[in-house]
């Protein structure tokens, strides 16, 4: 047996199993690590949507008095969007002195008939300075027109009293306002107005605003306020605080 041979075959696949052995680099372990929520759909995408419709309520003030009413919007654009205002308001005329008894009841002398101002508006609303001013002032000017009512209701009940000389007097018994309005009747025109306003607050979801409106109104045939006086222009100027939401 020749062993000087058989070390040197030995030796000779030893010295090719570690040369292969180093010419091949190990395997590296994963090292990524991947995050989930632990509650699913905690993480989603938010789709912007802008707030189109809005509705609330006006306040109206004015030298005729106190007034209530309602809109609704629609914005078009960024500076366009048409508005639709439906309000009721007490009307009173030039030459109107209100008095008071001891009682403390008031009356107009001379007054014939109580009237309620219904109009029914469909205006537009162009915004001004849209890329000038902050967004929480957002000044705007607006107009329309529209079917209008006049409830007009009598005031007073008038009786002619004979004097013993052959004239008469005339005498004047106010109505309470609920019960003239039994004998109320409706008489109708096409009105409208012109104003602007602004709206306020960086949350658009809250509409907060004030305008100033003047209305035309106008009845050709004339309403009887005043005894033995016809009327044919009413409206005048009204300062109007908005409140609603938008959605």
């Amino acid at each position: 047996m020749n062993i000087p041979r058989t070390l040197l075959a030995v030796a000779a696949t030893a010295s090719c199993l570690s040369v292969g052995a180093w010419g091949q680099e190990p395997a590296r372990p994963d090292t990524s690590v991947i995050f989930r929520p632990s509650t699913p759909g905690f993480v989603s995408t938010v789709a912007y949507r802008p707030l189109v419709h809005s509705w609330g309520i006006d306040i109206m003030l004015s030298n005729n008095g106190f007034g209530l009413g309602a809109f609704y919007r629609r914005q078009f654009t960024d500076d366009l969007a048409g508005l639709l205002t439906f309000a009721i308001s007490d009307v009173k005329v030039d030459g109107e002195n209100e008095y008071f008894t001891y009682s403390g009841t008031s009356y107009v002398p001379g007054k014939k008939n109580r009237l309620l101002m219904l109009p029914l508006i469909a205006s537009i609303q162009y915004r001004l300075f849209r890329d000038d001013i902050v967004d929480n002032f957002r000044p705007y000017l607006s107009g329309g027109a529209g079917p209008t009512m006049m409830f007009v209701a009598p005031y007073a009940r008038f009786t002619d009293i004979p004097m013993g000389d052959g004239t008469t007097i005339r005498q004047s018994e106010k109505i309470e306002f609920f019960e003239s309005l039994k004998y109320g009747k409706a008489q109708y025109t096409v009105g409208g107005y012109i104003g602007g306003g602004a709206y306020f607050g960086k949350d658009k979801s809250n509409v907060m605003g004030l305008s100033i409106r003047y209305y035309f109104v106008r009845f050709p045939s004339g309403i009887e306020v005043l005894q033995g006086g016809y009327m044919k222009e009413f409206g005048g100027l009204y300062i109007t605080l908005n409140f609603g939401s938008s959605y």
